[in-house]
């Protein structure tokens, strides 16, 4: 069965020929990807792996609103990675929107400072702190607060943080598959996921799906491209979604020629032209890992086929994702490049929030000028069909390519690899991985597969090291 989940594009892609020799060496204009570095040339396939083992999608092509009406009381939350920049965008909208919401419970990991100025401002009754060395440090920031907090350390306190009985839904700011076992047990307590972490169904959808379905629990997309897909799926009618049109900014280099990757530095890596993020998830912009990963989430979150999930680039980021019906009508969700909206609607979902105009400006179309569209490069970016393949092998394989790509991002940003390393590196570790994919993991699998990434990425990437790539 194995063997079959690996045929076509992705049997293709991860010959072991391609992932030692060809990954390192088919580059040409010194070190610009030639396509043929991937095997992909002619490879097809039109498949989603075993039917079997496909999980249920939260959302199945539609999604249906419940009655609208005004919630009662403050809707309270837990925050999963507060000090991230989720995490502090998340309590912006708390501060500004306290009639409607309140944080109830904290989990950061080592950020002290932050943290500390976090539970003075909001007053959580609980709060963990992944880091147990700065437990001490904490209890002395915080000596002064009237109000104090239970305490917890490590990925314990954070899973109480997650599961917390006065809460209704839960935010997961936490970067990489250290979100995963809270999300797990938020959702076994009944709350409803806030999603603003990948990994959670990028690496544990065959596992995460069908416990939130056995529990009743939404799952809320967070990001901007996922929370366009389900606004604009919201009163569709059963079957009548077509296609889903992820729109991608093209990252810090879309305007560069191919010919100049070679001489990418990790500083210009994380300057994004239209969004503020992490270092980690802007350098995923600029290889386009990011857009592969929304692929695999998307099929996930709404279960369409790979095949009738595209990327455009859209240089603007006004409109952030659509979605097209069977009759060719498309819809789109707009607005400014600001993820505090998105996040906004995963915690007022079915409702719809007033907001400020000083501090959420309306869409101006004229300022707004033009929107333009292209289609991405696939020399430029051979991430995503390193990405689509590893969806349709589906498993463990989408675990592993996920925690190879952050463990490889981490290496390029210390300038221990170059940035044309990056995704031969992933496709390397995929390609080791094929003999023990795994099509329905359990958690453990995945969470051992997550780690097995890592650690295999961080060993090769130095043999991959800093040295001039071959010319073709």
């Amino acid at each position: 069965m194995e063997a079959e989940l690996l045929n076509g594009r992705l049997q293709q892609l991860y010959n072991p020929k391609c992932a030692t020799k060809v990954f390192r060496q088919s580059f040409t204009c010194r070190g610009a990807y030639k396509r043929r570095a991937f095997c992909m040339v002619g490879a097809t396939n039109r498949s989603n792996g075993s039917a079997a083992n496909q999980p249920p999608p939260a959302w199945p092509g539609r999604v249906v609103v419940p009655e609208v009406t005004k919630t009662e009381g403050v809707k309270k939350f837990s925050l999963l990675g507060s000090t991230g920049s989720i995490g502090t965008q998340t309590l912006d909208i708390v501060k500004e929107h306290g009639d409607r919401f309140e944080v109830v419970a904290l989990a950061a990991g080592g950020n002290v400072a932050l943290l500390a100025e976090q539970i003075r401002e909001f007053q959580p009754k609980m709060v963990a702190i992944r880091d147990a060395s700065k437990l001490e440090e904490l209890k002395e920031a915080i000596k002064g607060v009237e109000r104090q907090p239970e305490i917890l350390v490590g990925e314990e306190g954070t899973i109480e943080v997650a599961r917390h009985p006065e809460v209704d839904a839960v935010v997961t700011g936490i970067v990489g598959c250290a979100g995963l076992h809270p999300t797990v047990a938020a959702i076994k307590a009944g709350k409803d996921i806030c999603l603003a972490n990948k990994e959670t169904l990028i690496a544990g959808g065959p596992y995460v799906l069908p416990l939130a379905r056995k529990h009743g629990v939404n799952i809320l997309p967070a990001d901007s491209e996922h929370s366009a897909i389900f606004q604009c799926l919201q009163g569709l009618p059963e079957g009548g979604l077509r296609r889903i049109i992820l729109t991608a900014s093209g990252g810090a280099f879309r305007d560069w020629p191919v010919e100049k990757l070679k001489e990418v530095t990790a500083a210009d890596a994380v300057k994004h032209p239209n969004w503020s993020m992490g270092p980690k998830i802007t350098v995923d912009s600029a290889t386009l890992m990011n857009k592969g990963l929304e692929v695999i989430e998307a099929h996930y979150l709404f279960g369409a086929s790979y095949d009738d999930i595209e990327i455009v680039i859209h240089p603007q980021s006004i409109i952030h994702s659509m979605v097209e019906t069977q009759d060719s009508s498309v819809l789109a969700q707009l607005g400014w490049p600001d993820m505090r909206l998105p996040i906004l609607y995963t915690m007022s979902w079915p409702e719809r929030v007033p907001c400020s105009e000083a501090t959420w400006p309306r869409l101006d179309f004229a300022k707004a000028s033009q929107l333009t569209f292209k289609t991405p490069d696939r020399q430029k970016y051979p991430s995503m069909d390193l990405a689509y393949a590893a969806g349709r092998a589906g498993g463990t394989m989408t675990a592993v390519m996920s925690a190879a790509n952050e463990k490889a991002v981490e290496v390029f940003l210390r300038e221990e690899i170059s940035y044309l390393d990056i995704v031969p590196l992933v496709a390397a570790c995929c390609e080791a991985h094929k003999a023990d994919l795994t099509a329905a993991p359990s958690i453990d699998d995945i969470v051992h597969f997550d780690a097995w990434a890592r650690d295999w990425t961080a060993a090769h990437a130095k043999s991959f090291g800093r040295k001039p790539l071959a010319v073709a």
